[in-house]
């Protein structure tokens, strides 16, 4: 660094400019979703008041500089333990069960609050602190150094999951999403992570065997639940559910099939599927904008996630890249899940599609995500004839 440097602090418009995008589509489907449904409720009113939400909390997390981030990580990250732990024991008057699922604190006048949503990017940074810290301690990479840090990475991620696991089958896939893409950031040896993976692989296999043919042995030892194995088995043969568990499954088949190329038009629906505003918000723009208005919206994620991508690699700060991995495998994540369960490609998990979904929580969750993103740009310093920044 030299002492002739111009440092420069701003706002990421590229990055306001794809919210927007994120935000009018946001509107457009879950006003048509909520035109059919079977509620009163103006959810795109609401939907616009957590975007509002949402901006104040990118407001706040972004004026947090790297340092500051650091302090408070970890006193996050315990608050989302607290939060996680709380919600277990805590009365149904407060933490009701919905679905076979206790997830959610009804608060009054607030609503559901879903605290798993925020947990997510409480992880992001944990391991984000982790990866950082151990570097700095170990700067000569060893075997045992790699898989001591592969060790505190896991700990870091199965602590949150082991309380939920039980309740929210897709929160725990994403916690798995974001640790697997901070894994091949962090720098350890291949000598590590491939038998480590292949262990993993053949350990999902054996548990697809159990699910097809042996299903006593996962709700006995793995505390998994009927209502989870229903949902597996409904995606694997739809139409054989189609009055029960699949019914919204080849609803949204029905739907994004019918909208064909390009679509029926807005407000042109005519496919009645219930919680369309929800985990099934994409089957709407399948049936009102069709392969066209499908493409678009996905370009739009992958206009995020690239941008994303290219801050990370600009900054040259370890702790901010590891978080933009972190936030990139998320929405990754997300996005590909939801979309591939409703074409049915993927079983059905209840994981909404990131800032289209109507659902305060996961909004602002991922909001929360992109305040750090804001931050990151916020905080950027470039100094000239100097390549450190």
């Amino acid at each position: 660094m030299t002492s002739n440097s111009n440092t420069t602090s701003k706002l990421d418009y590229s990055l306001v400019f794809i919210l927007i995008l994120l935000f009018l589509a946001s509107c457009l489907a879950i006003y048509s979703a909520q035109a059919s449904g079977q509620y009163k409720e103006n959810f795109l009113i609401k939907q616009i008041v957590w975007y509002v939400v949402g901006a104040g909390i990118i407001t706040v997390v972004m004026t947090l500089d790297s340092d500051q981030l650091k302090k408070l990580t970890w006193y996050a990250y315990g608050l989302g333990i607290c939060l996680l732990g709380f919600l277990i024991v805590a009365p149904a008057s407060i933490a009701p069960v919905i679905n076979g699922a206790k997830n959610w604190f009804v608060l009054p006048g607030v609503g559901s609050i879903q605290p798993s949503e925020f947990v997510k990017i409480f992880i992001i940074l944990g391991l984000a602190r982790t990866i950082e810290l151990h570097h700095s301690k170990n700067p000569l990479k060893t075997i045992q150094s790699d898989f001591w840090l592969l060790v505190k990475m896991g700990l870091v991620t199965m602590v949150p999951l082991g309380l939920i696991i039980k309740q929210d089958l897709g929160t725990s896939l994403v916690f798995l999403a974001i640790l697997l893409g901070m894994i091949f950031i962090s720098g350890i040896s291949w000598k590590i992570l491939v038998p480590i993976f292949s262990f993993g692989i053949l350990l999902i296999g054996t548990i697809f065997y159990f699910v097809l043919w042996n299903p006593n042995v996962l709700e006995k030892y793995l505390g998994v639940g009927e209502y989870q194995l229903r949902r597996i088995y409904s995606w694997l043969d739809p139409y054989s559910y189609q009055g029960s568990d699949a019914y919204q499954l080849t609803k949204s088949l029905l739907a994004i099939g019918s909208g064909q190329t390009g679509g029926k038009g807005f407000g042109n629906r005519e496919v009645y599927l219930p919680e369309s505003q929800t985990d099934f918000i994409f089957s709407v723009v399948g049936e009102e904008y069709g392969f066209i208005g499908s493409s678009v919206l996905i370009s739009l994620f992958f206009l995020l996630i690239y941008h994303i991508t290219k801050v990370g690699m600009e900054t040259k700060n370890n702790f901010y890249t590891y978080i933009c991995v972190g936030i990139i495998s998320m929405i990754t994540f997300h996005v590909f899940q939801n979309i591939g369960m409703t074409i049915g490609v993927l079983p059905i998990t209840g994981i909404p599609l990131p800032f289209i979904s109507y659902g305060g929580s996961a909004l602002m969750g991922n909001m929360m995500g992109l305040g750090l993103i804001f931050s990151i740009r916020y905080h950027y310093k470039k100094y000239m004839f100097s390549t450190t920044a």
